[in-house]
């Protein structure tokens, strides 16, 4: 079993993993998990890509693609708490749950996590089963009233009830003995369950003190979350999602245009808003939706996505099949760009955002919207130092149908700051150098002292992503 052996606090930065939902739904078994974890330690851990997430229904012998089972027979153990399908994981036979598999994860150099619903099983309840380390029972802790409306395997818990508390700190504890480092809890936010949150991290904070281990908390989904909740998130959790699930659709990223801003300057060591898994790859293996398919998202699309994220400091969750992804999808996950910038900036937000028109006096000439992120280099929490010091970092995105040639709109001190308007100015293509099938980027820095502009060609829903440097 692994420990936590840093002095650098959770989630110092950005999560970078795989999650199995855009590729198995509700479906992986172990050999998956194991292929992935095997393929991201030999091809992405260098690149800052360390936890495997086994998303929902790892617990239901009768798990499908494309949705859940009603009164599915869950497998738990004698205090109703979830157990690993032995036929999906072996290794979990006899009663060993994820112990054998998060060994084997753990010695690739990597982080195990699992997906949870918020509550106790509805079997547990049916049966009255007890509590661990309790005078309750699941009948006298479950709340028939506040129940998941897209999930059928749990009731809710009672708020504040004693018995609640001593239901998440038994499941949390077994988590912490088979040596998980993750847990991404679903159903907590929309509506937002305040005190069930509150419940899971004071059972996570008593586990980790028992097993000396880090246990990062995920909160799902996001759709309506609110930024007055700030202080009560980075009270209790790691991260925390700002929309609902994120597809290969331009439309769904376009969305994140909106929110991400409002979430970006609130980013803070060890807490970060979750823009949700990236679709990226091999996807629709025996997923929720779609079929088989590589992510439909063109390379345009694809940089943006991954530029967007970085600049808003979202942790990094990768949904597609590694082993049987393409060449150019790995490309773009090993760019070392994605760890540098979520790891080492600051000062991230919004710059610009303004519609374009072919004529400027015709409404019905618009053409899309330009978008200018930036962010100030930093060195690392963990005391890497900044790979670009003193630097910028920028994104210029354009989400309209056609090529976009930037004018003079665009001016440097824009991004430098205006007390370094004068200095002198080298500009770096983050994607140069990436195989992923598309051209280098036409960036560059033209005209002369406080006048100079960003110039270049940005293309249909695509992005110049780029570090700035003082000579």
């Amino acid at each position: 079993m692994s420990t936590a052996t840093s002095n650098t606090p959770k989630a110092w930065r950005p999560p970078m993993g795989w999650n199995s939902w855009d590729s198995y739904g509700t479906t992986v078994n172990e050999e998956e998990v194991l292929a992935n974890a095997r393929f991201m330690a030999e091809h992405l851990l260098a690149a800052g890509w360390d936890t495997l997430v086994i998303d929902i229904d790892w617990y239901d012998p009768t798990a499908r693609a494309h949705g859940y089972n009603t009164d599915a027979p869950l497998i738990l153990d004698e205090f109703g708490r979830q157990l690993p399908d032995p036929q999906r994981f072996p290794s979990a036979a006899g009663g060993k749950g994820f112990g054998p598999l998060a060994e084997k994860v753990h010695q690739l150099g990597l982080k195990l996590g699992v997906h949870m619903m918020r509550g106790i099983p509805r079997i547990a309840v049916d049966k009255d089963l007890p509590v661990k380390n309790s005078t309750f029972t699941a009948k006298d802790v479950a709340d028939l009233d506040h129940v998941c409306k897209w999930n059928p395997d749990n009731y809710g818990l009672k708020p504040g009830h004693p018995g609640s508390q001593d239901w998440y700190d038994a499941q949390i504890d077994q988590f912490a003995e088979w040596g998980l480092d993750f847990l991404k809890v679903d159903d907590m936010q929309t509506p937002f369950h305040a005190e069930e949150i509150a419940a899971y991290h004071r059972a996570i904070a008593k586990a980790e003190a028992k097993w000396g281990r880090d246990i990062s908390l995920s909160l799902s989904p996001g759709g309506w979350v609110s930024t007055t909740y700030v202080d009560f998130l980075r009270d209790n959790a790691q991260m925390w999602r700002i929309s609902d699930d994120l597809w290969d659709r331009w439309e769904d990223i376009y969305q994140q245009l909106r929110r991400l801003p409002r979430w970006a300057p609130l980013q803070q060591t060890g807490h970060w808003a979750d823009a949700d898994m990236l679709p990226l790859g091999h996807i629709g293996l025996r997923a929720e939706r779609g079929d088989d398919r590589d992510s439909r998202l063109t390379g345009p699309e694809r940089r943006t996505l991954l530029a967007l994220w970085c600049m808003g400091r979202s942790p990094l969750m990768v949904g597609g099949d590694l082993p049987t992804s393409t060449p150019e999808t790995i490309a773009l996950l090993a760019n070392p760009a994605l760890q540098e910038v979520t790891a080492g900036s600051t000062n991230n937000r919004e710059t610009v955002y303004e519609r374009q028109f072919a004529e400027w006096w015709n409404p019905d000439s618009y053409r899309g919207d330009l978008v200018v992120w930036a962010a100030d280099a930093a060195d690392w929490a963990d005391g890497t130092p900044s790979a670009h010091p003193n630097g910028r970092y920028a994104a210029l995105i354009w989400t309209g149908e056609d090529d976009y040639e930037l004018g003079d709109n665009i001016e440097l001190k824009s991004i430098v700051g205006l007390e370094h308007m004068e200095e002198p100015w080298t500009l770096t293509d983050l994607f140069a150098g990436v195989a992923d099938g598309m051209a280098d980027a036409d960036a560059r820095i033209e005209g002369q002292g406080s006048d100079r502009v960003i110039k270049g060609t940005i293309p249909a829903h695509g992005v110049l992503w780029i570090a700035l440097d003082p000579q």
